[in-house]
């Protein structure tokens, strides 16, 4: 660490450089911003600061307050635009000041400004669902906790500890020990808080200096400094400063170095990008995040400088060599600690725009619905690829993973991790390699199976927490009843299925309280009286150990009787996430992470072939999908009985666990696409085949990722009920033509297979 003499003295060029490394080392290559509203609640203030046109007299303002009314249209409009966040920004105390104010709030009902901010908060919170971020200024203790259940992060500048400043003549709530009492009281509250320092009102580079020092000495006690914002002084008609000289360029990049040297490193620095007019001196000095960026309101602090288009602002930043990402009003480390950072009302609202990073969401997309998925891999062609073979160059811990990929190395749980990190032009750069290695591992075709589900029963003993597929024997629901079919309907529905040409029967149910071990066999008897050819494709490693377990057998005796039986392999499915952590959460009561492995060792083991699964998208973060990858490939090194990889995306709408807001809206489609391509690397030479769901992506994301190392569409899907039981819009099944639809426009052919992957023809 630098001492303050050392800061003072060091060239800034080398300063920059040593800012850059701690950065890049802390946060990589991603640069983060917030796409929020700018909600200006009241512009009346008791403070009159010598640079700010933001306050005003109450005969230059149309009246005292927002209504409600206003705030909620402000809000609305940034919903519809994809904001995530609400900045509500005002004058401090007016009430103290202004008769006009006090009259106003008292006529609304309203105790104070920050009462009657508290109430806007939860309004904007319930309507509109974007997360409020109060910046009300210096706050004792109590109005501070009044604000946390309805404000996700708060804030409030320090700018300056200096005493005597010109600038804050006539401002009672900038005198620094108020200031600093804020700060801490946030950290006691544990508020997710923003501050900074406000470089160029008259104060030294030492004075900035101590700033930073108090606010390092505050993190340290609390933990609760999200971001310092370094912000630049820019003189303004009609203050008592338009005079003034504006900050120099090199003195607003020495803070921002300064701050990320002396800062820890888990502390976002960040600088307003319309207060510059050229963004790679920021980036260059060690910033990591644009802060708030609004499509929809102007700054009203500095509503001369416009905020940078979001393409300036992406293409600035990738120019850099960075990838831009959107964020929450809280950061990732607050967001996935709700328990400790969050009111417990506004830990499903955070919870409900995060990623699995616990970054925003970058789309309003999610698997099941209707909308269609971005052109991510439509978007232009990254600006390094990789072609025959040849090196990865560029930066960044992604391009570094993928050099490694292009040698033939493998990749374990923390490069996986690494590359489920990739934004932007990374995000094509994965997807080229991964379908680099589809072309030569498993060629252009594009393989489907004819088949029919039949779901024998959708009663349940187990409480799976993300299915809305199953129901206790009693319950009953919007999209059915439970039921039972007869063996002589699952015959039934043999018959037609090869009648309409389908070469498979999946076979998946409820684990029902009244089978016994025999009723499996009993399902086999019955396709088998359709069929004596079509190939089972039936029950999970939950359903054989349930069997199992009730005939009171060993497992591997319990496999060879449903192989003599009929049963060709098994489906991946219960596996959800491999993962006990996280299992913990979404389905305690079901098989663990050793026994749904062991369930499949012993199937190989007998003779039965099978599949992988991944649900993903629920509660989970990027670490269990690697180990979910690394333990079933090491397995499938181990016995080589898997076929195939499918990733199932969570349909989240009528789960059990998102209804109790629990859960996110399962992956955004940029995981989802890094899911196909990571798998397509991670599994390279040991399983050839990886799996879209198009009953989950619909077509236009099924041909995406077609295009990031994905090679089979899975079956036609007669009679499909999981996914649209969980609200899935995609239909029930889908015909050769639709799938022809979905490979015309790629140049592939589709190609029929059986379940093993034997070609039609062959």
């Amino acid at each position: 660490m630098l001492s303050d003499a050392d800061l003072l003295h060091t060239p800034l060029e080398d300063l920059t450089a040593l800012a850059r490394a701690v950065r890049d080392d802390a946060h990589g290559r991603r640069i983060t911003f917030s796409p929020k509203v700018f909600i200006p609640l009241t512009m009346l203030c008791r403070d009159r600061c010598g640079y700010c046109t933001f306050a005003k007299a109450p005969a230059r303002v149309t009246a005292p307050y927002l209504l409600p009314e206003e705030v909620l249209a402000i809000a609305e409009a940034g919903k519809a635009a994809g904001c995530h966040e609400a900045l509500f920004t005002l004058g401090e105390q007016p009430e103290e000041r202004y008769p006009v104010a006090r009259e106003w709030l008292a006529t609304h009902g309203y105790a104070s400004t920050v009462d009657y901010l508290a109430a806007v908060c939860r309004l904007v919170l319930e309507e509109t669902g974007l997360l409020p971020h109060a910046n009300a200024g210096a706050l004792d203790v109590r109005d501070l906790a009044a604000l946390r259940p309805v404000a996700a992060s708060q804030g409030m500048m320090l700018e300056s500890l200096a005493e005597g400043l010109a600038a804050h003549r006539g401002a009672p709530d900038k005198l620094p020990a108020r200031r600093l009492a804020t700060l801490e009281f946030a950290g006691e509250l544990a508020i997710p808080f923003t501050t900074g320092i406000l470089v160029g009102i008259g104060d030294t580079r030492s004075d900035q200096l101590a700033a930073l020092h108090a606010i390092d000495a505050a993190h340290a006690r609390h933990g609760h400094v999200q971001e310092v914002i370094v912000q630049n002084f820019l003189p303004k008609a009609g203050t008592t400063m338009f005079r003034a000289a504006p900050c120099p360029p090199e003195d607003l990049q020495w803070a921002i170095a300064a701050a990320r040297l002396v800062l820890p490193p888990e502390i976002h620095v960040q600088a307003p990008p319309n207060l510059s007019d050229d963004l790679a001196p920021l980036l260059h000095a060690g910033i990591d995040d644009w802060g708030g960026v609004s499509p929809v309101t102007a700054d009203h602090v500095n509503p001369e400088r416009a905020w940078p288009a979001l393409d300036l602002l992406r293409a600035a930043t990738e120019a850099a060599g960075h990838t831009l990402a959107p964020r929450l009003t809280v950061y990732p480390t607050y967001a996935l600690d709700p328990e400790r950072w969050l009111d417990p009302a506004l830990r499903f609202p955070v919870l409900d725009v995060s990623d699995a990073e616990g970054l925003g969401r970058d789309t309003s997309w999610c698997s099941g619905g209707e909308e269609p998925p971005p052109p991510l891999l439509d978007a232009p062609e990254a600006a390094r690829t990789v072609t025959g073979g040849g090196a990865v160059t560029g930066g960044g811990a992604v391009a570094e993973v993928l050099a490694g990929v292009a040698l033939g190395q493998e990749v374990g749980e923390a490069e996986i991790v690494t590359l489920f990190s990739a934004r932007g032009p990374e995000v094509r750069l994965v997807a080229e390699v991964a379908d680099d290695l589809r072309r030569t591992i498993a060629g252009d075709d594009v393989t489907f199976v004819r088949n029919r589900n039949i779901n024998y029963t959708n009663v349940c003993t187990f409480k799976c927490r993300f299915c809305a597929f199953s129901k206790g024997p009693l319950s009953l629901n919007l999209r059915g009843a439970p039921y039972l079919l007869e063996l002589d309907e699952i015959t039934r529905r043999v018959v037609e299925a090869v009648d309409e040409g389908a070469t498979e029967v999946c076979l998946q149910g409820g684990i029902h309280p009244n089978f016994d071990g025999d009723y499996y066999l009993h399902v086999l008897e019955a396709v088998r009286a359709g069929s004596t050819d079509i190939h089972i494709h039936g029950f999970t490693a939950l359903e054989v150990t349930e069997g199992a377990r009730r005939s009171e057998v060993p497992l591997a005796e319990y496999l060879t009787r449903l192989k003599e039986a009929g049963l060709k392999t098994l489906p991946g499915t219960a596996a959800e996430i491999l993962d006990d952590e996280v299992r913990a959460l979404i389905c305690p009561d079901k098989i663990n992470t050793e026994e749904w492995l062991e369930a499949h060792r012993t199937a190989h083991g007998v003779g039965l072939r099978s599949n992988i699964t991944i649900m993903f998208g629920s509660v989970e973060q990027p670490v269990s999908w690697a180990r979910h990858m690394v333990r079933t490939r090491d397995l499938q090194r181990e016995t080589g009985g898997f076929t195939e990889f499918v990733p199932l995306p969570f349909v989240h709408m009528a789960t059990p666990i998102y209804l109790q807001k629990k859960a996110r809206r399962g992956p955004t489609f940029r995981e989802t696409v890094l899911m196909h391509a990571v798998a397509r690397i991670a599994y390279a030479g040991d399983i050839d085949n990886i799996q879209v769901s198009w009953v989950k992506m619909g077509a236009a994301g099924a041909r995406q990722l077609l295009r990031a190392g994905a090679n089979d569409l899975g079956g036609t899907l007669m009679d499909e009920n999981i996914s649209r039981a969980a609200g899935a819009q995609h239909g029930q099944r889908m015909g050769v033509e639709e799938l022809e639809a979905i490979v015309a426009p790629l140049g592939r052919p589709l190609v029929q297979r059986s379940t093993l992957y034997a070609l039609a023809g062959a």
